[in-house]
């Protein structure tokens, strides 16, 4: 069996890269390889087997697959066998609208993608509230199967803190400074408005750095699509984890996460630690540019904040802030996080690759 896996455009990383961790121990007789983009390829790890993203091998490939397990849309011109698997992984809980759902997309840019759909034979849902807005955004006449996302087992794993420890002394994070992740989501207009995308920080940098000292460190992980066009300025304690192949790696590295409308909030409310949402645009946002799926101001599991200077009073006085959302996130994971049980690559390699048998020792003991 031929199995290719893609990931953001060639990426080693995500759903993908979860089951092919577990699939290449399962079945390393199975031919097994990755589409990895140019930028990328040192993200990979030595003996993956890869080809470069868009080339003409890649076409080739993809067209002799057996299976394709990608987490996105693989925006190339190629025929898929009559006899081949597509599934669709997708990557993350939508709160924001997506594909045919969104309020605005450049011209032809949703019938291109829908390309791309039409080969989907699977899609993977996050948990039941996503299931039928998946369906619908996309427009799906195929199976949607509820597995909680194989990306996520990582974060219910004992292996978490081993993942931890290594992705901080990697990073020169000390014991007892406070990782704080930021990863704000894309501005469409931003990106599409024109040829460069035009990406400003929101966050006050030099007011985080002077007021929280050297207790505090941020992970600046931007968006792909935007990460090009960012500048850390010197002299200010943030490390740019943009690069960073795996945001679950870094999941397990933070103490606390701050983010916007990114499905980072559905992944990292797995850990049980605390969530800050920086919405300094939430009207234009929700009401003009994109559009959401359920009301983030009555279902957010941690505050709302409209200026960096309320973002570092929170993270200064974090315990009490954590005390007084307790409620509203231990309800935001009843809904988004009830299938994250460590155990969603099992359910997905179990539903399409049925004859295979778990190794021995339990999949947390070889990755």
């Amino acid at each position: 069996m031929k199995i290719l896996y893609n990931a953001f455009n060639g990426r080693y990383c995500d759903n993908p890269r979860a089951l092919y961790e577990e699939l290449v121990v399962r079945a390393p007789n199975h031919e097994h390889l990755w589409l990895a983009g140019p930028a990328h390829q040192r993200g990979f790890p030595l003996g993956v087997p890869t080809v470069e993203h868009g080339s003409a091998a890649c076409i080739k490939a993809l067209e002799a697959a057996d299976v394709v397990v990608s987490n996105d849309h693989i925006p190339l011109d190629w025929v898929k066998r009559p006899e081949a698997v597509y599934l669709q992984t997708w990557h993350g809980t939508p709160l924001k609208r997506i594909h045919h759902d969104v309020r605005w997309a450049p011209e032809g840019r949703l019938a291109y993608l829908d390309q791309d759909v039409a080969r989907w034979d699977h899609l993977l849902s996050p948990n039941s509230a996503s299931t039928e807005r998946l369906r619908n955004a996309f427009g799906l006449s195929g199976e949607v199967h509820e597995t909680g996302y194989p990306r996520n087992d990582l974060l219910s794993s004992p292996r978490q803190e081993k993942v931890r420890a290594e992705v901080r002394e990697q990073l020169g994070i000390a014991d007892g400074v406070t990782a704080v992740l930021y990863a704000p989501t894309w501005r469409d207009d931003q990106v599409f408005s024109t040829d460069q995308p035009d990406f400003t920080l929101q966050l006050d940098l030099d007011d985080f750095g002077r007021r929280l000292g050297d207790d505090h460190v941020l992970l600046l992980r931007v968006h792909n699509l935007v990460a090009e066009h960012l500048a850390v300025p010197p002299g200010v304690p943030v490390v740019d984890v943009s690069d960073q192949p795996d945001i679950r790696d870094l999941y397990a590295a933070s103490d606390v996460l701050v983010t916007d409308y990114s499905s980072t909030m559905f992944d990292f409310a797995i850990t049980g630690r605390p969530i800050l949402l920086f919405t300094y645009d939430l009207e234009n946002y929700r009401d003009e540019l994109r559009g959401f799926y359920f009301d983030l101001t009555a279902n957010a599991p941690g505050p709302l904040l409209r200026t960096s200077s309320e973002v570092v009073d929170a993270l200064l006085d974090l315990d009490r802030v954590s005390a007084a959302h307790q409620d509203a996130y231990s309800a935001f994971r009843q809904v988004f996080c009830h299938l994250e049980d460590g155990h969603a690559t099992e359910r997905v390699i179990a539903r399409f690759f049925p004859d295979l048998d778990a190794p021995q020792g339990g999949q947390d003991d070889h990755r």
